[in-house]
């Protein structure tokens, strides 16, 4: 059962969609739409409706309190794409997702079928190298590091292979979203090394989101990864995985004398990360020897500015090194990716993470 508001905490929500109305429009509409009546109703019928009659955009309450405030911002701009249709371009006599309101949508980054979130259908090659890939990382998990770390590059090759195959093909593809992190937590500056990690070497794009929390009336970021269904799973995996083991590294490491306090912590991850980066840079240079060169996929790339017109990009800070960075480097370097890959772990423009160079 969904938690009921406060007349504070609603107040504030209709307020939050205000302020995502008026994002909306300035980045796809062009300031051209009037703002409507924005409301909540308790109906679980729809996600969100524009009504007409009354100019309002009704707005399922049991929704925006239960789905993570991207997916609500995607149904606030599936309405306001109606609101456009029908204000703008005065288009009446065609079916609600006629042709004009498709087109409407497509070129202005909406998603036209107001699931909340753009998911895609796996594609069989994609399926097929992902379950791949899950045996060879079950395999990498082995006490025999020799073959813990073949099993790695061929799980590295084969995800590499996979995705030079698929662009050279050029054919349609679908993209989907997911979200990382906690939006009521600050980001740390290794989550930050993660994911730029994930955008260089595993074939998706990430970019900081803004969030809304109706729940506790606060806004928080969260991490969007863009990229097909396999991609997006194999992201996620490693993600909570390195996570989970620079943690892990840094509790049995503590004894290590180049750590000299718990200060050094985030020191210490963040060389792990880097150290793994390393080996990821030098698995990579030895596959580009053997003809395997991936020169990116045009594609995701329309869909991520499609999607988010406005974004702004930044370059991640070059750390000073210390003695618990190289620590933890020289253990990151040694980490091998393992366990079966799992399916499925606010106003402002958001802000594509590109990875930095040191």
């Amino acid at each position: 059962m969904i938690d009921r508001l406060t007349a504070e905490l609603e107040a504030a929500l209709v307020r939050e969609l205000r302020s995502r109305f008026e994002l909306e429009n300035w980045q796809r509409f062009g300031d051209r739409l009037e703002p409507p009546v924005l409301a909540l109703d308790d109906s679980e019928r729809f996600l969100g409706r524009w009504v007409p009659a009354s100019r309002t955009i009704l707005m399922s309450r049991p929704f925006v309190l239960a789905r993570p405030w991207p997916e609500v911002a995607g149904v606030l701009a599936h309405e306001m794409a109606h609101q456009f249709v029908d204000e703008v371009l005065g288009v009446r006599d065609e079916s609600a997702h006629g042709e004009t309101f498709r087109r409407v949508c497509a070129e202005r980054g909406v998603d036209a079928r107001a699931a909340g979130a753009p998911t895609a259908v796996p594609d069989a090659d994609g399926v097929r190298a992902l379950e791949r890939v899950r045996k060879l990382l079950a395999l990498a998990g082995s006490a025999n590091q020799h073959e813990a770390e073949l099993a790695m590059r061929r799980a590295h090759e084969l995800m590499l292979r996979h995705n030079i195959e698929r662009a050279a093909a050029d054919r349609a593809r679908d993209y989907q979203v997911r979200h990382l992190g906690d939006p009521s937590k600050r980001s740390s500056s290794v989550e930050v090394d993660v994911v730029a990690l994930l955008a260089d070497y595993f074939f998706v794009e990430v970019i900081r989101v803004p969030v809304y929390l109706p729940l506790a009336g606060k806004r928080g970021n969260v991490y969007e990864v863009i990229g097909t269904h396999a991609n997006v799973e194999m992201a996620a995996h490693v993600y909570a995985f390195l996570l989970a083991t620079a943690d892990r590294l840094w509790r049995d490491n503590r004894d290590d004398a180049r750590v000299q306090s718990g200060h050094d912590r985030v020191s210490y991850q963040s060389g792990v990360i880097r150290g793994f980066r390393d080996k990821l840079a030098a698995e990579r240079t030895e596959l580009r020897g053997v003809g395997l060169v991936y020169r990116g996929d045009a594609g995701i790339g329309d869909f991520m500015r499609a999607r988010h017109p406005r974004m702004t990009s930044r370059r991640r800070r070059t750390r000073v090194a210390s003695g618990a960075h190289a620590a933890g480097r020289e253990a990151g370097r040694k980490v091998v990716l393992h366990k079966p890959v799992e399916h499925g772990a606010s106003g402002g423009a958001p802000r594509l993470l590109r990875g930095g160079r040191d």
